[in-house]
């Protein structure tokens, strides 16, 4: 195997790794949801998701980007073999993760009234955004760790402390939502007031958050001294710094690479909160207000709780591609970058385009396996709003490669972009069109398309590079509404035989092997790449056994 097909190989593998340990974090997201969300309701799913939204935009602005930014400065270095100044970015990163983490910890703990209350008209919602506000801290640290890793070009530690953080976060959210909610009733009852047992049982789940943030944080801890006592003499060794830089040079470095990012991720999410807060003014102006916090309760801890679970794949993608081309660019390897945008947005699609299908074919019946009640709401926003994934991880893979080129300005500019003419576009079909919650999901929609047409512009005018169509959207396509079909029909005839449960589960796996038999008889994947992904050797030897290759 060749050099260049050696590095793919293993930038498509670490991608892999990143994306199998992401999708089992939203999958295992997803399940522990469900029982919270069974016990809090759709109202205190409202309360949480207020809480949570302020909570995401202070960790967007104080440590979000810090993986990010520490990998791609961290690999620009040892793509380099400077070992030494690699280990004073990761120090640098700690002392700015440090700062900025201990800052908004402070203000989301003793601001959390104005926060909830004033900004998200959710003044209960401040009872769980202060038990978020250690998490800031803690989660910013771990980010620098994580970064460190990628840089090095391994995302194995970074996989392993997701996994084991969702693992705890989800045991200790039950547990603490059921608790939290039984003490809540008993102070509603004390204030006769029923919204106090779904305002505290929403705290009780943010707990798990916390707890889950500090399990991974241990686990990298724990990673980093095994790491770092085995290979520290060896990379000392071999190291080929020429000066050593700066703390302070180093740290503006950090501050000016993270800077881009925080602000291109930060307007790229502040939607959620700008949403949050106009639905909740414009349906208490029209009379709804009783109403707003159950709907956008099913909004967010249903409809963008699934939607969320596929885009985990384009958000591995892109931690996998910002520092592999950083790496390529440092060595003006263009045709090296190229190869691995197309490699990216490949997979990326691949998995983007059945979920699309799949979500909104079986959106009642998904819903209805996974939560009690009425979900009609719900399976109505998924159906309509399905095409979300297939946009959001083209964004947010394209936002990663504009970052790894070095073009870290330009995510920032089209986000703000896109804000603006999505808050336009929202507050129009919510006040004149009277859409209600589903001028939030279209409105989102609307801001992952413009966000897809202005990268994908940008992208080829920096790199000279256009994406190939049929291999990456056409054949995936087909292949998804060619599974969509047969997914239809076959719950559609186990309904007749079975419950619910049996029927989604059956039409699911008997649409995956659909899609993917699809994709392979029109070639949208050759044998050759299908080995790159981890595993993949064994399941060819299993595809020529059964004569599918």
């Amino acid at each position: 195997m060749s050099s260049g097909r050696r590095k793919n190989h293993n930038f498509i593998v670490q991608g892999g790794i990143l994306a199998i340990a992401g999708i089992i974090t939203r999958i295992i997201g997803l399940f522990y949801r469900v029982p919270v969300t069974n016990i809090i309701g759709d109202e205190g799913n409202g309360y949480y998701a207020a809480a949570y939204q302020i909570y995401n935009i202070m960790l967007l602005i104080s440590s979000y980007s810090l993986p990010l930014a520490i990998s791609k400065v961290v690999s620009a270095r040892y793509s380099r073999d400077e070992y030494v100044n690699s280990r004073r970015v990761f120090h640098g990163g700690l002392i700015f993760a440090f700062i900025s983490g201990s800052i908004v910890c402070l203000l989301v703990f003793f601001g959390a009234d104005f926060f909830a209350g004033t900004l998200m008209s959710e003044p209960r919602s401040a009872i769980a955004l202060r038990i978020f506000a250690p998490t800031l801290l803690i989660v910013a640290i771990m980010g620098v760790i994580r970064g460190y890793f990628q840089g090095m070009g391994t995302m194995i530690p970074t996989a392993v402390s997701q996994i084991i953080e969702q693992i705890v976060n989800a045991i200790v959210s039950i547990l603490a939502a059921s608790a939290f909610f039984t003490y809540g009733k008993r102070v509603a009852a004390l204030l006769s007031n029923d919204s106090f047992a779904p305002a505290y049982g929403a705290a009780g789940s943010t707990l798990g958050t916390s707890m889950g943030a500090l399990s991974g944080l241990i686990v990298l801890i724990f990673i980093l001294l095994l790491i770092n006592t085995a290979m520290k003499r060896e990379r000392l060794f071999q190291d080929d710094t020429h000066q050593d830089e700066m703390m302070g040079d180093i740290i503006r470095l950090i501050v000016l690479t993270a800077v881009p990012v925080i602000l291109s991720t930060a307007i790229y999410n502040i939607s959620d909160v700008l949403d949050n807060g106009i639905f909740n003014k414009l349906m208490s102006m029209k009379g709804a207000d009783a109403e707003k916090t159950r709907i956008w309760g099913i909004y967010s801890g249903k409809y963008r709780l699934l939607i969320n679970v596929p885009v985990a794949f384009a958000n591995a993608m892109c931690s996998s591609t910002v520092p592999t081309l950083t790496a390529c660019m440092a060595s003006d390897n263009v045709r090296g970058a190229k190869r691995k945008i197309f490699s990216a947005m490949r997979f990326t699609m691949l998995i983007a385009f059945p979920c699309t299908v799949g979500f909104a074919v079986l959106s009642k019946p998904i819903l209805s396996m996974l939560f009690t009640g009425d979900v009609d709401l719900a399976a109505r926003l998924l159906s309509v709003g399905a095409v979300t994934i297939l946009f959001t991880s083209i964004s947010t893979l394209s936002n990663g490669i504009l970052q790894g080129i070095n073009h870290l300005e330009v995510p920032v500019r089209h986000s703000a972009i896109a804000l603006v003419i999505h808050i336009a576009a929202l507050y129009i079909m919510m006040d004149r069109f009277d859409m209600g919650i589903y001028g939030v999901v279209f409105s989102g929609l609307l801001f992952s398309v413009l966000m897809c047409l202005m990268n994908q512009f940008s992208i080829r005018r920096y790199l000279h590079y256009k994406q190939e169509i049929v291999r990456t959207f056409i054949i995936p396509a087909i292949s998804a509404l060619v599974m969509g079909i047969v997914v239809f029909a076959i719950y559609k005839l186990f309904t007749l035989l079975t419950g619910n449960l049996i029927s989604t589960l059956m039409s699911i796996a008997f649409g995956s092997v659909i899609y993917f038999i699809s994709v392979l008889k029109l070639k949208g994947i050759r044998k050759e790449e299908l080995s790159e992904i981890p595993g993949g050797a064994a399941f060819v030897r299993v595809l020529r056994a059964f004569r599918i290759l």
